[in-house]
């Protein structure tokens, strides 16, 4: 299997900042926010998803003296 050098790259890239924060997700999180906080781009976030309504729960309809015995 043949490596990319832009896919190796960006793993050290990666592989680097997580060192610099002792790979605490936490303190990376944070470092992104204040990254994208003080940058000058406009930063939009879309909207959720139409997933349409959501099924409901089955209703039971055997009443406790025919529910078949546990085991």
């Amino acid at each position: 299997m043949n490596r990319d050098p832009i896919v190796d790259e960006i793993r050290a890239i990666r592989d680097a900042i997580a060192r610099e924060h002792n790979y605490d997700l936490d303190s990376i999180f944070q470092m992104l926010c204040d990254a994208e906080s003080k940058s000058e781009r406009v930063h939009v976030s879309p909207p959720p998803p139409d997933v349409g309504p959501l099924p409901s729960a089955p209703q039971l309809s055997v009443a406790a003296d025919e529910a078949p015995p546990r085991r």
